[in-house]
């Protein structure tokens, strides 16, 4: 399958449609579990504050919004989207969930207050539709590695409309450790044995199997810091697990 073909947007729409059944169990299992450490990193290493408005690009099945939720609290507001209208669909039933249990809770505690509004919208990050200067932050995580370097630099252009000056954002992605005691290992799992835990929980090794070929095309966040920074950002990169992840974090400048 040629380079070109594995970023096209509607490619990589349908491969997350079809993992969609399985992709949350998959990715614990085969993070062992540090995949919710790494989600939590990154919203906890970014600045938000209470009322503010944030965005969550490739939310996925919406894990980042409970905790961005609790962040920004009642007078906050959460954008999330994503291009699979599958993952929608997911995650708005994940956060009816969530939002139903804390309701009960507060009921039985006799507290009242409107929820932060959650919006789950199906768009592309590439060119969402959020008003320019809207966002106060901007978030993502795993959602990097299945754009080419070209999409990369185009999403940060994006990220650089959306935010209001002084705005920050904060990505996280899987990445390949440069450690060579890791790296080798690492590469032998990510290429072999998460294919196999992706057809016993699905069948289908092959879409688990791209996990691995955008995995190792993307590297980590270097290539990504550099495209922000180029086009107006502060932005520092971040490491994880001895770079098993990495992550940006930045500012936009005032104008």
């Amino acid at each position: 399958m040629s380079e070109e073909r594995i970023y096209e947007p509607l490619f990589v729409r349908n491969l997350f449609d079809e993992m969609s059944a399985t992709y949350a169990t998959v990715n614990w299992v085969s993070s062992f579990g540090f995949c919710e450490r790494w989600r939590r990193q990154c919203v906890e290493q970014v600045e938000m504050a209470s009322g503010q408005v944030v965005v969550d690009l490739m939310t996925g099945m919406g894990e980042l919004c409970p905790r961005i939720a609790a962040r920004v609290g009642r007078r906050g507001r959460v954008v999330a989207i994503d291009y699979s209208p599958v993952m929608c669909r997911i995650a708005r039933r994940r956060i009816a969930k969530h939002q139903n249990a804390k309701h009960r809770i507060k009921k039985l505690d006799q507290q009242d207050g409107a929820e932060c509004a959650i919006e789950i919208t199906e768009a592309d990050a590439l060119c969402s539709g959020i008003p320019s200067g809207s966002a106060d932050v901007v978030i993502a995580s795993f959602g990097l590695k299945t754009f080419s370097r070209e999409q990369i630099r185009l999403l940060a252009v994006e990220v650089k409309r959306i935010l209001k000056p002084n705005g920050r954002f904060s990505f996280i992605e899987i990445s390949v450790p440069d450690a060579r005691w890791l790296r080798i290992p690492y590469l032998f799992y990510l290429n072999h044995v998460i294919p196999v835990i992706g057809w016993i929980f699905m069948g289908n090794p092959d879409n688990y199997r791209m996990l691995g070929v955008y995995t190792r095309a993307f590297r980590d966040c270097g290539a990504a810091c550099d495209m922000f920074r180029d086009v107006g950002f502060e932005v520092e990169m971040r490491s994880f697990f001895w770079g098993c992840a990495t992550g940006l974090v930045g500012r936009k400048k005032p104008s």
